[in-house]
């Protein structure tokens, strides 16, 4: 009798085991899925963040080899930190620490350009769809 027993409470550890060892790889699975989304989706705000800024510097470049005596050698120079600022970025290395730093300097440094400019022009980030029932990608 003690040995079907021990085999009953033996059969139920196997089967626990099994549960945990399945759900463990189901949630390894999961959770690279997961984290491969989330990684996709920084990454485009990340990018199209840096984008926008690189937008702004080329822009003004161009009114400045239009017309140099246009912007004030201020604001020239805040350009071109911009554009340094932007090159400089490691685009393909996103776990360098240098990430988050770079970023806001050149925020601040956008930020300096337009207050010089006189210009009210910020990011806001990508359009999050509208209230008339369009639904956001999710990825």
């Amino acid at each position: 009798m003690d040995d079907i027993f021990g085999e009953s409470v033996n059969l139920e550890e196997i089967h626990i085991k099994q549960g945990f060892d399945d759900g463990h790889k189901d949630g390894l699975v999961a959770g690279k899925e997961e984290a491969e989304q989330v990684g996709l989706k920084v990454g485009f705000e990340v990018g199209e963040e840096l984008g926008f800024y690189k937008g702004c510097v080329d822009v003004w470049n161009s009114a400045i080899r239009v017309d140099p005596t246009r912007f004030s050698t201020r604001v020239q120079k805040g350009v071109r930190q911009m554009a340094e600022l932007v090159e400089r970025y490691p685009v393909m290395e996103p776990e360098d620490e240098k990430v988050q730093e770079i970023m806001e300097e050149l925020r601040l440094k956008f930020k300096a350009v337009c207050a010089s400019l006189g210009v009210k022009l910020e990011y806001n980030g990508h359009p999050r769809g509208s209230s008339s029932g369009a639904k956001d990608v999710a990825f």
